[in-house]
């Protein structure tokens, strides 16, 4: 019930077509009883009193029946199909609209394959249930009950004989519903594991191959797919199970018929049309209980689908816009950035951050160094808000982050992930991603500041060159520029750079840190630094530990002290400036 519910609101557009199905699969159900009427009319007519003249027009009445049955059917399988596509549309909509709103904790979680089973076969199930199998179903369910009516008003004492398999066909229906259910759930459970399994090996193809693990891979593909298999072959025997049970109990009205209405019939009771139509009709019953049973299939499926759809949309978005959260300005703002007694773990965690307090002014350069896992990443995503802080807040120019819309906080903040991703797209649509709206000359413009327009102009079709899924035929360093160019393009007043250079060699770093020192003048700047350059020209070095900042100030007073900085600068910037 619950979940007929939250399906109501997508259903209630397409109501007229779903209202105008239901008409016609009502009328469908009782001209499937006019048949056998038919059937006995000439019966009677033709073979006992012998009136020939009624076997033609009795014949052509069976075919004009199915030709209108034929046209309703097209016409409630069309309107029903149409309405369960729209539906399904809306929900993957749905589905992909709030998978776009949760927070980067989530994702921390979750698998990409199982996501894109939840939005690709759990819903192509609700599908086939709210379409195909729903036409079916309720056709099927009334062309048994007009049939069972037609057979108590025809003979009532031979329709109670034929029908006493009918409490044992209701509850195998019931045990069959109720364990498909579960059978169903497990294969869609399987399938996105299977699902998950192949995504992560696609990505990280290139981890196989350099490993050596193309077999073990292998392996853990065929377990996952092993076990998919299982979980199908016993939804699939159940399924065989419980409808060719029904078959046989519909086979034993039909001898009931043969032993009970044959005596009648020649006692004379019955007519012997009576009797042919009784078997049409025992006949009739056969395939809309076999084939209502597999609607049931489909409609366990789609339950099991929608469980898992629905435990998707219900996940909580944890970083959205506060309830009267104001726009923090169509201008930019000056870029001053503040922690105030800020702490941060993740849930059932320990504390990744704890008390930090730090007041950057406008245009200052921040590097931020630590030892691995010291929270460097964190510190920066909290300012974006990626990630809401347990305790204290962030400020920009002194608004909250959280008091603001997040999509006016992050127009002001452009970011250079440590890893680089490139869509399956142009190298102008690329760069231009973050202002799709950028005019040819400031993209060029862009790509030159970052030291890549030399080589985008090189290629054959230039900045119309499409690159491959996640910039696939792209160097390390060409992706990284790209991906400098995309932040440079939004002029924004605050950059973050994760370690924007450490996928490029000595020289391609000289150049494109030529072009940031020239674009982060009057920009606030945070950089998860690596190299001993990039320290020295910061105005200010963070230096994190468990969490906490363990030193503060520039390099050449940081340097002077026997602290965490000189460790660090002992054994990771000095040895690479020596490389350098």
């Amino acid at each position: 019930m619950q979940i007929i519910k939250r399906l109501w609101p997508l259903y209630r557009p397409g109501l007229p077509l779903v209202l105008f199905s239901l008409v016609q699969i009502g009328l469908v159900s009782l001209l499937n009883t006019a048949q056998p009427q038919i059937i006995r009319f000439v019966t009677d007519r033709v073979l006992e009193a012998g009136q020939w003249q009624w076997l033609v027009p009795g014949a052509l009445a069976v075919i004009g029946v199915a030709l209108v049955q034929g046209a309703m059917r097209f016409g409630q399988r069309y309107s029903m199909e149409a309405v369960s596509t729209r539906v399904v549309a809306t929900m993957r909509s749905q589905l992909y609209s709030h998978l776009q709103r949760l927070s980067f904790a989530f994702y921390d979680r979750a698998q990409t394959g199982e996501l894109m089973s939840r939005v690709t076969a759990d819903v192509d199930a609700v599908r086939m249930a709210a379409g195909m199998a729903l036409v079916n179903g309720l056709t099927h369910l009334g062309t048994i009950l007009s049939v069972v009516v037609a057979m108590f008003l025809m003979d009532w004492r031979l329709a109670v004989v034929s029908l006493l398999f009918l409490p044992l066909l209701v509850h195998a229906i019931a045990r069959f519903q109720r364990g498909s259910r579960e059978a169903w759930g497990e294969v869609q459970a399987d399938l996105a594991h299977l699902s998950a399994t192949l995504q992560e090996n696609i990505a990280g193809v290139r981890v196989v191959k350099a490993f050596a693990r193309e077999e073990d891979e292998a392996a853990r593909f065929q377990a996952a797919n092993s076990a998919f298999q299982a979980a199908n072959l016993r939804a699939i025997r159940l399924n065989a199970f419980w409808t060719n049970y029904m078959n046989f109990l519909t086979a034993v009205g039909a001898v009931a018929v043969l032993w009970y209405g044959g005596r009648r019939a020649m006692t004379g009771a019955i007519s012997m049309g009576t009797l042919v139509a009784f078997n049409a009709y025992v006949a009739q019953l056969t395939g809309p209980v076999r084939m209502l049973g597999m609607a049931i299939s489909h409609f366990t499926r789609a339950a099991a689908g929608l469980k898992r759809i629905y435990a998707l949309l219900d996940t909580p978005v944890e970083i959205a816009d506060h309830p009267g959260a104001a726009d923090l300005g169509p201008a930019r703002v000056t870029g001053r950035v503040t922690f105030e007694g800020v702490s941060f773990h993740y849930p059932g965690g320990e504390t990744v951050l704890e008390d930090i307090n730090l007041d950057v002014a406008p245009g200052t350069r921040v590097a931020v160094l630590g030892l691995t896992g010291s929270g460097k990443s964190t510190l920066l995503h909290l300012i974006p808000r990626f990630y809401e802080p347990t305790a204290g807040r962030v400020c920009i120019d002194g608004v909250d982050v959280r008091d603001v819309t997040l999509a006016s906080l992050r127009r002001q903040i452009a970011i250079v992930p440590q890893e680089t991703f490139l869509f399956s797209a142009t190298l102008r649509e690329n760069i231009a991603y973050g202002r799709p709206d950028a005019t040819p000359e400031e993209v060029e413009a862009a790509a030159r500041a970052a030291q890549i327009h030399d080589f985008i102009q090189s290629l054959p079709q230039g900045y119309e060159t499409v690159v491959g899924e996640r910039g696939v035929g792209l160097s390390g360093g060409q992706k990284q520029r790209i991906a400098i160019a995309r932040a440079l393009l939004t002029d924004a007043p605050i950059l973050l750079l994760d370690e924007s250079t450490s996928a490029v060699d000595v020289a391609t770093e000289r150049l494109i840190q030529q072009a940031l020192d020239r674009l982060m003048t009057g920009r606030t700047t945070f950089i998860i630094a690596s190299r001993l350059s990039t320290v020295m020209k910061a105005d200010l070095v963070l230096v994190l530990q468990d969490g906490r900042i363990a030193a503060r100030g520039t390099h050449d007073e940081l340097i002077r002290q026997d602290g965490l900085y000189r460790r660090i600068y002992d054994l990771q910037l000095r040895p690479a400036e020596e490389v350098v």
